[in-house]
């Protein structure tokens, strides 16, 4: 019996899958076959090559890639790199070497890695958002936006990293810090590039209702697009010609206001410094929220504010007069930049008015008409019924808001709104190692679009391309590349030296893989109709708002202008949850916990890696690394090799004339009971519960004659989409020819699957008395037989003929006496 040598059998599998460069691999443009486009998240080619998160996803994708090609599916399963941004250009500043060379390294590194784990992807779609080829189309997107005004320029206050030296997007900032490196952002005021995905905002929040995804991942777009429906409603500011205008979705609560916030970035905090008595407190308190981010102040639990003292707000309803405050949880670009704060009715309001002493007024109750509503522990945010609240008392919530926006409608103090938290997307990065901005800047003409024919605009290959520190980028400098004529004039002008941030090259990538040698478009209509939408998207939760959302932008952009002919790119979204260090905490190199994929695979192999990868728990959870846990899973795959050597020595041949005994007839009913675990739990994800199938089949192999070669080959199909090389293998071993990429996907016998025993259970006067084990379709006669034999029942019945005898088939029997 031949020793398990995974490294001899992983190397020799992967000669042959590479020998015709991964054809076996390659997808169908056009097919008689059904579509299936399995997409995973494509990486950035780090220094530091895979780590096991990556493998992960990859492993989940490539199971469903290779049972899918085996069920008779043309399956595109890609793979490319998302190579401009940060990282890369850092790391070359660091080490004084070209940002494409660091790339170029780093993406042969991570190549021969992905196929050290024998990943089937098609390799002749590989696409490098570096590549001019394919930042061409990039660039082109962005002129279409442009001409559409969908792209514009403006002076806008922005996120501005001192560490990395450029703009980064509001969504970028966790904590009030760059979510790249951790430093502290900087608020600035810069004129940038900005993407109005705003336009989009309404079909980005309902199409995701027809999108098969967590519903979490849905859940944190909806409350970053943020869409409310509410009023506009102004209040008088006593002694002053100023009205504060606020936003609120629960005009029903007017009553119950007992303050007004201003955001410190508010222009009336400027115009109202005249009449504030606390002037320089006031303005020391917005000087020090100005860095912090939008995230940062909306997630923050501890509530901040300064009142401006001598300034008052009247209440448009009952003309009670309000204090008015400056908090940084309100933000200046949301609704008005203010709101009226109703503590008895708002959460947020609730915790403000606690830790600064506000009054606290019910004025909707949840058991109208008894007007005794709760003593408060935390806010009442549901509907109920109006109570304190003048004429409109005993109306419920919904018909109030109606009324009293229409009562202050007519007194001109008050407006229906539709207000996001969504802003615009900031699209300018003060950076070297990105995609070109393709417009014209002129003095007389203005921004001037690149002509399409001059496209792409080429990064220059310059020796400095470290960040000034300013506000542009490091290619203002390089003054041969930045004058250009005028597009329009012929005048001289210059070139846009901001680059485009990473998400750019990423918010389109899958449309390339279509058709990634096309130089007369990003894609063929023919090819985009074929495979779009994808039909499996695999990565990790990170991505929620960024990428996925602006992903889905773009795409909406490239369906109105008739590029695409789906609505959204992505129909199916699965999430691998994070695996964690041994410590159970993030692997980082700070902790020293990261475990290299590299390391396991020449200890264990990459069978033994994708199979423990799937093996510890569902796929959507987070998890921690246990070494033994690689090492069971390694003994599994040296049984599974050892059972598959037998058959190459004692050379078992198929003979359906012999008589098989009962084990081996409980073998082969086992078998096809796993046949079906595994096929609907590859199906729906379940990876760990297969792969667990699997092993107690082993069990009983192990226990057993052997299997006859034909079952064999069951076993051998089902261990391939997990385990490939050792599949492939032990394929070769027990006598065939060929690869079982393409070899048709087992199918249960109906027959074998059913359970030959059931727990019968005998009841006597409607109690349980026992469960006993019965063969199934047992007769009422026998079953009677068998549960009156039972010691147990024979007790309860203490010698009693049954009176009555009822008879559930393959359930119960129960005695009446």
């Amino acid at each position: 019996m031949s020793k398990y040598d995974f490294r001899k059998i992983e190397k020799k599998w992967q000669r042959v899958w590479s020998r015709n460069k991964y054809k076996v691999w390659a997808a169908e443009d056009r097919s008689s076959k059904k579509k299936f486009y399995d997409l995973v998240m494509f990486p950035y080619p780090s220094g530091e090559g895979l780590h096991v998160g990556h493998v992960e996803g990859y492993t989940a994708a490539d199971i469903v890639a290779r049972f899918r090609r085996m069920n008779g599916e043309n399956v595109l399963h890609p793979m490319g790199w998302d190579a401009f941004g940060l990282p890369a250009e850092n790391y070359a500043i660091k080490t004084k070497t070209h940002p494409s060379k660091v790339v170029a390294k780093n993406v042969a590194n991570f190549k021969k890695q992905l196929q050290s784990l024998g990943l089937s992807y098609d390799w002749s779609r590989e696409i490098n958002t570096t590549d001019p080829e394919y930042y061409k189309w990039t660039q082109w997107i962005f002129l279409q936006l442009f001409k559409k005004g969908l792209a514009y320029e403006a002076e806008v206050a922005v996120n501005w990293c001192p560490k990395d030296k450029t703009v980064i997007a509001n969504e970028e900032v966790v904590e009030g810090c760059c979510e790249r490196c951790g430093t502290k952002v900087e608020r600035k005021k810069l004129k940038q590039w900005i993407l109005k995905i705003t336009a989009y905002a309404d079909r980005l929040l309902k199409d995701l209702d027809e999108l098969n995804w967590p519903e979490k991942v849905k859940e944190m777009q909806r409350n970053w697009i943020g869409r409310s429906e509410g009023s506009n409603i102004e209040f008088r500011i006593k002694s002053n010609e100023l009205r504060i205008k606020v936003f609120t979705t629960r005009a029903d609560t007017l009553f119950g206001a007992s303050y007004v916030v201003l955001a410190p970035e508010h222009e009336l905090v400027e115009k109202l410094k005249p009449q504030i008595k606390n002037r320089e407190e006031v303005i020391k308190y917005v000087e020090r929220t100005k860095n912090r981010s939008d995230r940062d102040r909306q997630e923050n639990k501890e509530k901040t504010g300064v009142e401006l003292k001598g300034v008052k707000a009247v209440n448009p309803v009952n003309n009670e007069e309000l204090p008015v405050w400056v908090a940084d949880y309100v933000l200046a670009h949301y609704g008005t930049g203010a709101v009226m704060a109703v503590p008895a009715h708002d959460q947020r309001d609730f915790e403000f008015a606690q830790k600064f002493n506000l009054p606290t007024t019910i004025v909707v109750c949840p058991h109208y008409p008894e007007k005794t509503c709760p003593v408060l522990d935390r806010a009442y945010e549901d509907e109920g019924h109006l109570v304190a609240s003048g004429q409109f008392d005993g109306l419920p919530s919904a018909k109030a808001k109606e009324e009293i926006v229409k009562w202050l409608s007519q007194k001109g103090l008050a407006e229906k709104k539709i207000s996001y938290k969504l802003r615009d997307w900031i699209f300018s990065r003060q950076r070297y190692w990105g995609e070109p901005i393709p417009i014209i800047k002129c003095e007389k003409c203005g921004n001037q679009p690149v002509p399409e024919e001059d496209l792409p605009v080429e990064l220059p290959n310059v020796k400095n391309y470290e960040p000034t520190g300013e506000a542009e980028s490091p290619l203002a400098g390089i003054a041969k590349w930045v004058n250009v004529k005028c597009p329009k004039c012929d005048g001289l002008a210059k070139r846009e030296t901001n680059t485009m941030p990473q998400w750019a090259g990423s918010c389109w990538y899958y449309l390339r893989y279509l058709d990634p040698a096309n130089r007369q478009s990003l894609v063929a209509n023919s090819k985009e109709k074929y495979w779009m939408p994808v039909d499996l998207y695999v990565g990790g939760v990170e991505h929620a708002v960024l990428h996925l959302l602006y992903a889905r932008f773009w795409h909406k952009f490239l369906y109105d202008i008739g590029m695409v002919g789906t609505k959204e790119p992505f129909q199916k979204l699965v999430n691998q949850g994070l695996i964690l260090g041994p410590d159970n905490q993030k692997m980082s190199k700070s902790r020293g916990n990261v475990i290299n994929p590299d390391d396991l695979v020449k200890e264990f192999g990459a069978d033994s890696l994708r199979l423990y990868e799937m093996f510890m728990g569902p796929l959507e959870d987070a998890k921690p690394w246990q070494t033994e846990g690689i090492i069971g899973v390694h003994r599994f795959l040296n049984r599974m090799h050892a059972i598959c050597s037998k058959l190459e020595v004692r050379n078992i041949r198929d003979d359906n004339s012999n008589k098989q005994s009962d084990r081996t007839l409980n073998a082969e009913h086992l078998l096809h009971q796993t046949i079906k675990k595994v096929t609907e739990d590859i199906q729906n994800f379940r990876f760990n519960t297969a792969i667990s199938a699997m092993m107690i089949l082993l069990n009983e192999l192990e226990k057993n004659p052997p299997l006859e070669i034909s079952n064999w080959k069951l076993v051998t199909k089902l261990l391939f989409p997990f385990a490939p090389h050792l599949a492939q293998e032990c394929w070769e071993i027990s006598g065939n020819k060929g690869l079982l990429d393409y070899e048709e996907w087992p199918k249960w016998d109906e027959k074998l699957i059913q359970e030959e025993e059931f727990d019968l259970v005998v009841q006597i006067n409607g109690k349980t008395r026992a469960v006993i084990k019965a063969q199934k379709g047992i007769a009422q006669a026998e079953a009677e037989k068998t549960a009156l034999a039972d010691p147990s029942v024979q007790k309860w019945l203490e010698g009693k003929t049954p009176k009555k005898v009822v008879f559930v088939k393959d359930r119960l029997i129960s005695f009446v006496i």
